[in-house]
């Protein structure tokens, strides 16, 4: 115990996960920790190793599926300001894992920098976004990378070219890192220009997009050259509801949380949906969002 005692960052014991989700929904953390710097996240992973303990990395929780269940391990946030700094270099900008995705649109307006727009309205931390390639249609993290600092799960830290990382569609193949920052390519812009394509990227997410009820976005990845929200839709799945999860009025791809939902409601929805869509279209959907078992 006394190790804990020298933490500079934010030690939780039994942390309830369900207030780090978007979702609202999961169990107690044994330990929940936001390391002050590097290096403490460095010596947090090597104790972790040592004492055989899980570790799981949480951003903003707004594509996470967490257990109702306590989770004997350690759940780390990278929330220290060490993690979310934001540093512009002529076209670049050196991002913070931690910081939110709001913070690098607004900062790359601010510097007249295009290429983030398409980012607008979209929940989620650098490193959450990066670690899963997130975007839009024709449009990904992978588009603006051009390095990432990462440390693996022993304490090292090194340097990753984009050249090294195989991207795909919502996968960055870096799940035996932990992102610690990224370094961003944009072009130079037009400040009205970029306003203007932000306020697109505004309004559309707020038409199509239910973010008025807990939600974790988007619930599946899209099939090849299918639209899963669509074929949800076509099904009638609209509005279909167990517990307290329900599939979202606004848009089939979202599984809300009507209030007491639990991580068993939205499993079983998922399931009943993946089970429509293939029997109707003999389509396999696949999770888009992570689950916590």
């Amino acid at each position: 115990m006394n190790w804990w005692k020298k933490l500079r960052g934010k030690l939780k014991i039994k942390e309830p996960i369900k207030k780090h989700t978007t979702l609202g929904i999961g169990g107690k953390a044994k330990y929940f920790i936001e390391p002050f710097d590097e290096r403490e996240l460095s010596e947090i992973l090597k104790f972790a190793k040592q004492a055989s303990f899980k570790v799981r990395l949480i951003g903003a929780g707004s594509n996470i599926l967490s257990s109702d269940k306590p989770w004997n391990g350690i759940v780390i946030k990278l929330a220290a300001k060490n993690f979310t700094k934001l540093l512009v270099k002529k076209t670049h900008i050196i991002a913070g894992a931690g910081a939110g995705l709001g913070s690098l649109v607004k900062k790359a307006k601010e510097n007249n920098l295009t290429g983030a727009e398409f980012l607008a309205g979209i929940p989620g931390t650098i490193g959450g976004a990066v670690f899963m390639n997130a975007g839009i249609k024709d449009l990904s993290m992978a588009d603006l990378v051009e390095k990432i600092r990462v440390m693996d799960y022993n304490g090292n830290v090194m340097i990753l070219d984009r050249k090294k990382i195989v991207f795909s569609y919502r996968e960055s193949g870096l799940n035996k890192y932990i992102i610690l920052a990224v370094v961003f390519r944009f072009k130079s812009g037009r400040r009205q220009a970029i306003e203007g394509r932000i306020a697109r990227y505004l309004v559309e997410r707020r038409l199509k997009q239910d973010w008025r009820n807990p939600s974790a976005g988007c619930v599946f990845k899209n099939p090849p050259g299918k639209s899963a929200g669509q074929l949800i839709d076509i099904c009638g799945l609209k509005g279909l509801n167990i517990g307290g999860a329900q599939v979202s009025y606004k848009h089939a791809n979202f599984i809300i949380n009507k209030g007491g939902a639990n991580s068993t409601d939205v499993a079983t929805l998922m399931r009943r949906i993946k089970r429509e869509i293939k029997c109707k279209f003999r389509v396999n959907l696949y999770p888009e969002i992570v689950i916590w078992d």
